[in-house]
């Protein structure tokens, strides 16, 4: 089985230093992601919980509160 896994591992690390254009793809398809994941969720997405609350508890609360009350008391 760790002989499998060892070829098979080498099979895609061979592969992986021959190619030429796969590397830049790869170097784009990456800085997309980093723009996605981390860009875009700082500027669009800011943390809520942290601007409303001062500390974790009252956070929690919060929390605690919007998940066990009831479809009567929701706005």
């Amino acid at each position: 089985m760790v002989e499998l896994s060892k070829r098979i591992a080498d099979f895609y690390l061979e592969g992986f230093r021959s190619m030429r254009l796969g590397k830049k793809l790869w170097a784009i398809a990456l800085i997309k992601l980093f723009i996605l994941f981390v860009v875009i969720k700082t500027l669009f997405f800011p943390d809520i919980m942290k601007e409303n609350f001062r500390n974790d508890a009252e956070r929690g609360a919060y929390v605690l509160d919007r998940l066990t009350e009831t479809a009567s008391e929701k706005p």
